[in-house]
């Protein structure tokens, strides 16, 4: 559809490469704000930046963190004279949701002001340095960091599934090997026309006794991805660990301490 909001959000793709210009206090409050109009269940949010760009990746000029927060909604609820008993995986739940749709909505409305911006998912795993930086209390876990700014460079979008891979209607499909295997070629053959791991020169190493058959050639997202959840952080205990250290405490073991 011809429609100038759905055109922006479909030619969306991130951003590595940024240029010396850095966003107006305006266009940061604006984007923001969008960010803050996004649907929630109860706030449970915050939003830290940092215009540090030689610590910044990619030397962007914003890293926003998005965290889920508790902290807040406790202190107000203190004044009410209310203690949060709900437990807190089902928070966390709520607060990622939250997080989540604001971080989206700050994405769309970048796009609409010729900004582009990055997500970086392995935010969790460092969350101990982020809450030591920002001097985060109790109840505040670092879900996810964007960087932001004016975009030196414009790759085309990267390929999505097929929609009869994701959209199902009064009930979840039965795959078929052929709709797997279309679903698997058009997200390896759009990467591959790209040639996407080529120019970025990244194979995910394999770990143990499976011999290396790929070459940038061949070796595209279905075998990327699967190198990635198919040998990286198989256990639990350091995420856990890590959220419980910033007050969420979602093992039964340790909910009533």
């Amino acid at each position: 559809m011809d429609n100038p909001i759905i055109q922006t959000m479909l030619n969306r793709k991130s951003i590595r490469r940024y240029t010396d210009q850095s966003p107006s206090d305006e266009v940061i409050e604006s984007v923001v704000r969008a960010g803050q109009q996004a649907p929630f269940a109860s706030q449970l949010y915050s939003l830290l930046l940092s215009r540090d760009r030689e610590s910044i990746p990619y030397e962007a000029p914003l890293l926003f963190t998005i965290c889920v927060d508790m902290h807040k909604l406790q202190l107000f609820m203190a004044k009410r004279n209310w203690k949060v008993v709900t437990n807190h995986l089902f928070l966390l739940l709520l607060g990622i949701q939250d997080a989540s749709l604001m971080a989206e909505n700050m994405v769309i409305a970048a796009e609409s002001l010729g900004l582009g911006s990055c997500f970086l998912g392995d935010t969790p795993y460092r969350s101990k340095k982020i809450v030591k930086e920002y001097e985060l209390p109790k109840g505040v876990f670092p879900l996810v960091q964007l960087v932001m700014g004016y975009p030196a460079e414009d790759p085309p979008p990267r390929p999505r599934y097929p929609l009869d891979f994701v959209l199902f209607e009064d009930k979840y499909s039965s795959f078929s090997p052929e709709q797997i295997e279309d679903a698997m070629r058009v997200m390896d053959t759009g990467y591959l026309a790209q040639d996407y791991y080529r120019n970025v020169n990244y194979m995910i190493p394999l770990e143990g006794e499976r011999e290396e058959t790929f070459t940038f050639d061949d070796y595209s997202w279905t075998e990327h991805i699967s190198r990635k959840w198919g040998q990286w952080l198989p256990s639990l205990d350091d995420l856990v660990q890590r959220m419980e250290a910033c007050g969420l405490k979602i093992t039964p073991t340790r909910e009533n301490d």
